[in-house]
């Protein structure tokens, strides 16, 4: 589990890399080159994707991993422009509503989370290629936008702040809990939301309705967005946040003690309310209060929460998930772990190296050797040659060991099981720690002056106590 956390965080970290140059790049530039940029990353890695399977008849396997790899590289580069973009896009061309179309904005992200769970229902029916280039339909949107359109200048384009005055604008105590605050926000939702489909199918014990619970909280994202605005109207965009954090950590709980899909749903439902408004209303918050140095300090916020999640909150998620299920079987069925587990050891930063359960011994397990004998089956004349290596050690261990799956399987899946939801309930820590650097916040920096220009702003947070 924490292999894949790394490997998942990776594309995250990437992205908050690729956030943080567009950002800086924005001033330079202006939105609209940037945007046509990102156009040409998304259509050539489209070409790419679909010269895969043309490539790997003609080349085979090394060539067309690395087709496959550029056209991830190449399609995040792409979405880290965009999102460096339209964010402080967003807050230049509504001024006086930024964090109600902000939260509008980002429901663009869990309506692509519902599209995505939908399409997964649709594999092995449609051509993988056209699954995943599905993402052209936006870009095609987009794409007409950008070519279309005149495009605002930025204040340090227009002479209006030099970006040195932007910058120092930013070192200020509010703005850094800020950002320490919004690396946590993209543990809990980022970092969260590459693990919550496996553990929550783990818990209720069927892949079908785990990934319908991730459609749901997404479509239950997606509406709620869109009413941010009256919500900070009534109780601030920080009183917004703190509630948000409180309840996302008691729907991390819940989500812990879930036993049935009734009881799942209700508190998948809880933790949704609770992370709707989070990212979008975070970046509303930088908005307000730096209005004149959004593009930087928005590329900052989105560099910490995507470098968070992608460094903390995946392979931090799996570590707790292979800690937890390792105690919980060690202590329980000791010989069970030496048959099980992983050949080499994990760490996650300061943190005690673990040795977990190895992911493809478990499976085995839990179909009774089917997949791989099936998989032996159908290669046939070949599975002796090189490249089905890996499989033939995992049918080796299988015929070695298959005389204990009945005694085995029962503690692995327990193991795994307890790990999830020990996991989750960990993390349930982070949205809690939030919740107190709001109420810093909230209690320690006055709100910024309403005087018609907004640019006054700027000199609140971090002058006033």
């Amino acid at each position: 589990m924490t292999e894949l956390g790394q490997i998942t965080g990776g594309g995250l970290l990437g992205f908050g890399i690729v956030i943080l140059l567009a950002g800086f790049l924005t001033d330079w530039i202006g939105y609209k080159p940037l945007m046509l940029a990102a156009l040409v990353c998304h259509v050539i890695s489209a070409v790419l994707l679909f010269s895969a399977t043309p490539v790997f008849n003609a080349a085979g396997k090394d060539a067309v991993y690395m087709i496959l790899f550029w056209s991830a590289f190449i399609f995040a580069v792409g979405n880290g422009i965009c999102e460096g973009v339209i964010n402080p896009l967003t807050a230049a061309i509504y001024p006086e509503q930024k964090t109600h179309y902000l939260n509008i904005l980002h429901a663009g992200w869990p309506a692509g989370l519902v599209i995505g769970g939908l399409i997964v229902f649709l594999k092995g029916s449609v051509g993988w290629e056209l699954l995943l280039a599905t993402y052209l339909i936006p870009t095609a949107m987009y794409g007409f936008i950008a070519v279309k359109e005149r495009f605002p200048q930025t204040d340090a384009q227009s002479g209006t702040v030099s970006y040195g005055s932007m910058i120092a604008k930013l070192i200020a105590p509010f703005f850094v809990i800020l950002l320490l605050t919004h690396a946590l926000v993209g543990y809990v939702e980022l970092g969260t939301d590459s693990w919550i489909n496996k553990i929550t199918s783990s818990i209720l014990k069927s892949a079908t309705l785990g990934t319908a619970l991730f459609i749901y909280t997404s479509l239950l994202m997606t509406a709620l967005r869109f009413f941010a605005g009256p919500i900070v109207h009534k109780i601030s965009s920080l009183g917004l946040l703190f509630f948000s954090a409180c309840i996302g950590a008691t729907g991390l709980y819940l989500i812990s003690i879930g036993t049935n899909v009734y009881f799942m749903f209700f508190a998948a439902t809880v933790y949704a309310l609770g992370k709707t408004f989070l990212w979008p209303t975070m970046l509303g918050v930088v908005g307000e209060r730096y209005p004149q140095s959004a593009t930087v300090a928005m590329a900052l916020m989105g560099f910490a929460g995507m470098t968070s999640a992608g460094l903390l909150g995946g392979p931090g998620i799996g570590y707790k998930q292979d800690y937890f299920s390792s105690q919980y079987i060690q202590a329980n069925a000791p010989d069970t772990f030496e048959r099980v587990k992983a050949p080499n050891e994990n760490q996650f930063l300061f943190f005690p190296p673990i040795v977990g359960i190895d992911g493809a011994k478990a499976g085995m397990l839990a179909d009774n050797g089917e997949t791989i004998e099936n998989e032996k089956a159908i290669a046939g004349d070949e599975w002796t040659s090189e490249k089905f290596e890996g499989l033939r050690n995992q049918y080796e261990w299988w015929q070695t060991n298959k005389e204990y799956a009945s005694v085995d399987a029962a503690p692995a899946g327990e193991a795994a099981l307890y790990g999830s939801r020990m996991a989750i309930r960990a993390t349930a820590l982070v949205p809690a720690t939030m919740a107190i650097l709001y109420l810093i916040l909230i209690f320690c920096f006055k709100a910024p002056k309403q005087k018609g220009d907004a640019s006054l702003a700027e000199e609140a947070p971090g002058t006033e106590l």
